[in-house]
């Protein structure tokens, strides 16, 4: 089972670029961790003080072992030394993963397969 995690943290916007450069370690710790396929903060390109955070894990457990770990804990204190203004992280269980086209070449947004 997936698990992403999909959310935005709102920073003033002179601080964005210095906390996602500050940043660069820690999620690169993040990538190399067991069950860690995406792991990205980008910037938002509308709005100035706004970055995106996508995470996907193979499994609840690895991600749990994530959250306890010094990636985590690490960009936890990082972070906090910007000014976060908001952040709203969401976790989503995925039982059922298709590609976006199907077999004739066309984008839907059906499944299947159910």
């Amino acid at each position: 089972m997936t698990i992403l995690i999909a959310g935005e943290v709102d920073f003033p916007p002179e601080n964005r670029e210095q906390a996602l450069a500050g940043a660069k370690a820690l999620i690169d710790m993040a990538l190399a961790e067991p069950g860690c396929r995406h792991y990205a903060w980008t910037a938002d390109p509308h709005l100035p003080g706004r970055v995106h955070v996508f995470e996907e894990w193979d499994s609840p457990e690895q991600l749990q072992v994530h959250l306890e770990g010094e990636a985590y804990r690490g960009m936890l204190a990082h972070l906090s030394g910007f000014s976060i203004l908001n952040a709203v992280t969401r976790k989503y269980r995925c039982d059922l993963q298709e590609p976006v086209y199907g077999p004739d070449g066309v984008a839907t947004a059906t499944f299947l397969t159910a």
